[in-house]
Parts: C-alpha cells; structure tokens; sequence
C-alpha cells in the first residue's frame, strides 16, 4: 500500500493513532486539520494535535477555515483516497469523489447510531453497553454514506470518555488497516445504512455540560464520564462554577434536596439525585487545575460544604 497516495483529514489527539497507521503504511502526502485556535486567557494561537504530529513527519498540513470554500488544493494533491477521521467540517462533495477511491471515514459509533460530532459522548450519556467503529464511504449527507465493516466495544458501567476514546482510537486504526486492501482492491462491500433506525450525536454545546441533579443518579452519572476529562460537567455552587469530572454511584437513598451536599468522607462529596446520593471523587474549582476530591477536601473545612446545594 505504500504507493498509494493519501489525504488524512482529522483535527483532535483521538485521530492521531489512524494517522500514524496510515504514515506506516501509505504514502500521505498532506493532512488537513482545523485552523489554529487562541487557547488560555492569554489567547495563544495554537495547533491542533493532529497538526503537531504532521509537521514532526513533514507532512504538508492545510487548515482551510471554510472547507466548502477552500478545497481545491486538497484536489491539487491528487490523491488515490481521502481518509477522515474526527475532522470537523462537512466535506464538499466535490472533494469527496475527486480521488479514484473516493473518501473513506473512520467513525466512532455503530452507525447509522450516533451520526453527528459527538458520538462516544452521547452513546456514553445515554446508558449505552456498546459502541464500536465504523469504516464507511463518505457521502454527501452527514455519515449517511454505505457502511464497509463495524467493529463492537464494550462500554463498562465506569468508563469514562477518556477510557473509551483511547479504545476506540486505536480500534479505529486496526480496523482501517485491515480494511485498505479491499478498498483499494475495489473489493470491499457497500452496505446500504437503514435511515429509519438512525440517531444523531451533535457536538457538545456550553449548555450541555451543566448538571441538573433533579434528574435520577443513573442519568448524572452518565453525563458526567460522557464529558470527563473535558469539556467537564459542572453545577454552581453559590454561584461558583465546579466542574464534576468523576463519580460513583452509591447504594445511598437521597433523603434531601436534589443537588444537597450530604456527607463527606475523606475522598468523597455525596451529592443527593432525583432517587440516590453520588459520590463525587474528582472535581475542579474556578483558577485551579483538575484534582482528586481528596486534594481538594485538604485545604477546605468540610463543615462549610455540609448541605449546601449544587444547582
């Protein structure tokens, strides 16, 4: 396969892993990733990880801020196929069928569930057991197009986005290299996705990330390691913004006020649900970094927390 040309479009470090096959096995001769954000107060332009990892190989990297406008120099490559993964625009058809084996996506779900941005997040927010990874030809909707093959991964009852995002990365990657052959091949299926069956996983908004504990334990703690370590979920506590990045479910019944501190041991706030108590075991307050509740809990009175409300 090393004379196959390739286009490799993603953005974030989940992508980097099928990048990185694709390097040892292919010829990638350019990457496409999103334009350099302003991170920190300090507004600092920043790369990508998936840009980062390019410039290290010397690997030509663009970052059109409107795809649909900026594409013909990604044609000008001329590449034999495209690879996505995690990108972050929707590709133009123009650019889609512009190389012999057209574009190949590397998705991260069971589709035609979780089409859309965010599907690790939402199939963890939603209580799912399994997830998995699709490889399938791009089409002109949005990961509408036929499927090649799917590969399942279980998702345990604690696994946080962090876990199954490492997982399905390299999954990804392991699936894609034993997929290549067939697609250059021509041999590999097209599997019609059944439209009816489909659900959607948008990109996380500011507005997700808040935790209404009036809702049962299950569905809290769900969210909370569908958005740990980031973006984070979070609750205010008088008026402070608390990010909630790990818990545990708890056997407790909640005989107080959704969102009341409860108790405190020596690594853990309980925080009363809709029908149980959580356990909240890693959090981070405003100005400081992401610590153990048990750092945390070193440098407050534990008295002063007691009762008070997260909403």
């Amino acid at each position: 396969m090393k004379d196959k040309k390739v286009v490799f479009m993603g953005t974030p470090s989940y992508s980097i892993p099928v990048l990185e096959m694709l390097i040892e096995n292919t010829d990638v001769i350019g990457v496409v990733t999103q334009p350099d954000k302003e991170v920190g107060r300090k507004k600092v332009l920043t790369p990508c990880k998936v840009k980062e990892y390019a410039l290290e190989h010397n690997i030509k990297v663009l970052s059109p801020k409107k795809l649909r406008e900026e594409y013909q120099e990604i044609i000008d490559l001329n590449p034999d196929i495209i690879i996505t993964c995690a990108y972050g625009q929707i590709i133009p058809e123009e650019l889609i069928y512009a190389p012999k084996y057209n574009t190949v996506n590397v998705h991260g779900s069971l589709l035609p569930k979780y089409r859309g941005g965010a599907p690790i997040q939402h199939a963890i927010m939603n209580g799912e057991k399994e997830t998995g990874i699709t490889i399938m030809y791009t089409d002109k909707g949005m990961d509408s197009g036929d499927i090649i093959t799917e590969e399942t991964l279980e998702i345990k009852e604690n696994d946080t986005y962090d876990i199954i995002s490492e997982k399905m990365s390299k999954l990804g990657a392991k699936l894609l290299k034993q997929t290549l052959p067939d697609i250059f091949n021509q041999t590999a299926p097209r599997i019609k996705q059944d439209h009816i069956k489909k659900t959607l996983a948008p990109v996380i908004k500011k507005e997700d990330e808040h935790i209404d504990f009036n809702n049962s334990q299950e569905i809290v703690h769900n969210k909370i390691r569908a958005l740990s370590s980031t973006p984070g979920t979070y609750a205010l506590l008088e008026n402070n913004r608390i990010k909630i990045l790990l818990s545990e479910k708890t056997d407790k019944e909640a005989k107080k006020e959704p969102g009341t501190i409860s108790e405190i041991d020596k690594d853990k706030i309980y925080v009363c649900c809709k029908d149980k108590e959580i356990a909240i075991t890693k959090i981070q307050v405003p100005g400081k970094k992401q610590v153990p509740v048990k750092d945390y809990l070193n440098g407050v009175k534990k008295e002063k927390l007691l009762n008070k409300v997260l909403k």
